[in-house]
């Protein structure tokens, strides 16, 4: 097909395509999409074969403009938050899975040390735990029911305690992050040296089994969450220790952003865990076949929520990106 036959047979859908961008009215996605690709398309043919002629650049010109309204000029106010959780709070969570890493490898190391020091000095669980904490326990166990604890508070007060006091120990972990990680370390250590201290008492006392069934109805979402919320702590301080390619305020600004919408990604999972906290942990006596499936659950929406959501989200962005480029390389 020779130039002029190929205007004839296409001018009227390009003049049709800068016209509705010049009047900037509202395409149909439908309608958009159809008009992409054979645009993209009479740009091919046009590179092909007219590749120096005015056509091309016209039509180069003209892909340009449209390319800008989908990607450069989309309203984002509609949906925000829905493509906040489904796409990127998941691809944060996978590019610095890294850091979610070392964050589970510091806060075990410290439980570690929490249980062993418990088991080699017989003070130390008060010093951990509390003098008051300890006895109030041991009268609990005294009285057959050692997470009598749990029952203590009105159950939807207690919610809205355990849910805020989680929330805060989780800001409180990102936040140290500015003293160069050290500060969000601190919080892993404290936290993980109170949880190994916390079930070496309770094995040390014969209820070491009543208490997994209990705590950790609620402590599979809590404690991971606490753990995500410390890597958010780490991508700060990391950003500044470690700023790579980008000067070190720059990387400081992109590491502190990231670590914010990680936290804050963390909400629902302390909601969900103040929830199991203030209402459901409180029943101990509750069959062991409905303990291991609320924590069996818990434990899958861990996986789910912070390994293999993330990690789907990002190998479908990446699978995204090669096609666009393979469509670059090939359109020019």
């Amino acid at each position: 097909m020779n130039e002029v036959s190929f205007l004839k047979k296409n001018a009227d859908d390009w003049r049709r395509i800068e016209s509705m961008l010049d009047a900037r009215r509202e395409f149909n996605p439908d309608e958009l999409s159809e008009l992409y690709i054979r645009l993209t398309d009479d740009l091919a043919w046009a590179k092909t074969f007219y590749s120096r002629s005015k056509t091309t650049e016209y039509l180069n010109m003209l892909a340009a403009r449209l390319h800008q309204y989908l990607y450069s000029n989309k309203k984002e106010r509609r949906g925000r938050l829905k493509a906040f959780w489904l796409n990127e709070w998941p691809s944060l969570m996978y590019r610095h899975r890294r850091n979610m890493l070392y964050s589970l490898a510091v806060f075990s190391a410290f439980t570690a040390i929490g249980l062993l020091s418990s088991a080699n000095d017989r003070t130390f669980v008060r010093a951990v735990l509390g003098d008051s904490y300890v006895d109030m326990t041991l009268e609990n166990i005294k009285h057959h029911d050692p997470m009598a604890v749990y029952k203590r508070m009105n159950q939807v007060d207690m919610f809205l305690g355990i849910s805020f006091n989680n929330i805060r120990v989780a800001f409180a972990a990102f936040a140290c992050g500015l003293l160069l990680s050290f500060g969000t370390v601190y919080i892993l250590l404290t936290n993980g040296v109170l949880l190994g201290a916390f079930h070496y008492f309770c094995y040390e006392h014969g209820v070491l089994w009543e208490a997994l069934r209990s705590i950790w109805i609620h402590g599979t979402l809590e404690i991971s969450s606490i753990i995500v919320a410390g890597g958010a702590g780490l991508v700060m301080g990391n950003s500044i220790l470690f700023p790579g390619t980008y000067t070190r305020r720059a990387s400081f600004a992109r590491g502190a952003r990231d670590g914010m919408k990680i936290v804050v990604g963390l909400v629902p999972m302390f909601l969900c865990a103040g929830f199991l906290e203030g209402f459901v942990t409180r029943h101990n006596n509750m069959p062991l076949p409905v303990n291991i499936v609320i924590i069996g659950a818990s434990l899958c929406g861990v996986v789910i929520y912070f390994i293999l959501f993330p990690r789907s989200v990002a190998l479908s962005q990446s699978a995204t990106r090669t096609e666009s480029r393979t469509m670059e390389e090939a359109y020019g």
